[in-house]
């Protein structure tokens, strides 16, 4: 099995949540590119666990780069990257696989691999894979910036709150719900960050929405069809864990819509042709120069502490469960900053390969 992201820029992720650790094997970026391991730091910090509101599991998420790098630019070959894991509790799995969890890939792991996968944490299927691709796109980040295009995200929604779209946010200072949340939104923060926590203490968990602008992109990014901008973005922030819908533009709520109401005209500004800032980001897999504008649903966690019916392979019965250790009660928090390195992992690979 393969785990493996783009064609030009590729970047292979491994391990599992309980094992000794995650890392990514990125190929294909090219030499000469300062790597500024500060701001790898500073990306994972976004997503790791530990805080208020997320996993109690404590990791200092420290991204070690094992090859590729000379004076702390790239060389051209390719770069490995180790994040060791320290704080795991795999006794909180001892039930595993005799009990798969309702909502996880136990089951189908366990059959798939012929009873040989390492499923404490969800094994290979878990969130903490995550983590070396945030820290590859640490590593592209100056070679992203000489691109010229950004990505900004958001936790949009939790539950039945909803956030002002980034676009149109002012953001000024952070408070601690905002920080907590990665809701830019600061009166839609506090009611999120207050539903997370009466969410948490029922035992339970709940779902919720990233938004993300993509600002910057020449027109022309893409390829045809199946490696279109928006089909391939699709791809692999759909393989993020707990992702189940995606939306570009105005997404779903397109369907109510006229076509006169949703085409966008044509424009010019110094003798280049433009859009709108609301227009489509993409037509025909290809950039158009607006931004581009996604959405990406996250389902509510599966791990919760409340009792859940599930069953029991040896004696072939159902039976109650209740799942204990730490986990998320929601994903969009620390998921946003996932939503968009994998933006920029996508993106830059496809400009490389124009």
């Amino acid at each position: 099995m393969e785990m493996t992201l783009g064609k030009r820029l590729r970047v292979t992720i491994f391990g599992e949540s309980h094992g000794k650790g995650v890392g990514a094997l990125i190929q294909g970026i090219p030499p000469g590119i300062l790597i500024d391991e500060d701001i790898i730091a500073q990306k994972l910090s976004e997503r790791k666990p530990g805080r208020e509101l997320a996993s109690a599991r404590k990791e200092p998420d420290i991204c070690e780069i094992k090859s590729g790098i000379y004076n702390s630019k790239t060389t051209g070959f390719p770069l490995l990257l180790w994040i060791k894991n320290q704080d795991a509790k795999s006794k909180d799995y001892s039930f595993l696989p005799k009990i798969p969890r309702p909502g996880h890939a136990d089951l189908p792991s366990h059959i798939r691999s012929e009873g040989n996968a390492d499923l404490r944490g969800g094994g290979s299927h878990s969130g903490r894979l995550t983590a070396p691709l945030v820290a590859a796109s640490g590593v592209i980040e100056n070679l992203r910036k000489e691109m010229g295009f950004e990505v900004l995200s958001q936790v949009c929604s939790i539950g039945n709150i909803n956030a002002d779209s980034i676009t149109k946010l002012e953001i000024k200072n952070q408070t601690n719900a905002m920080k907590l949340t990665n809701c830019k939104d600061e009166v839609a923060a506090e009611k999120m960050y207050n539903l997370i926590k009466s969410t948490s203490e029922m035992g339970d968990s709940i779902g919720s929405s990233v938004e993300v602008s993509i600002k910057g992109l020449p027109m022309g990014v893409g390829e045809p069809w199946f490696d279109g901008l928006e089909p391939a973005l699709a791809r692999a922030l759909m393989a993020i864990p707990a992702a189940r819908a995606i939306e570009f533009g105005e997404g779903v709520s397109a369907v109510k819509m006229h076509g006169s109401e949703h085409n966008d005209s044509w424009g010019n500004e110094n003798g280049n042709p433009t859009l709108s800032s609301d227009a489509d980001g993409a037509l025909g897999g290809f950039s158009t120069g607006a931004p581009l504008k996604i959405k990406v649903h996250f389902k509510p966690p599966s791990s919760i502490s409340k009792t859940q019916t599930t069953l029991n392979l040896k004696s072939g019965t159902q039976e109650e469960l209740v799942v204990e250790g730490r986990h998320d009660p929601v994903i969009g928090p620390r998921a946003a900053p996932v939503v968009k390195s994998v933006c920029e992992l996508v993106i830059t690979d496809l400009i490389l390969r124009k």
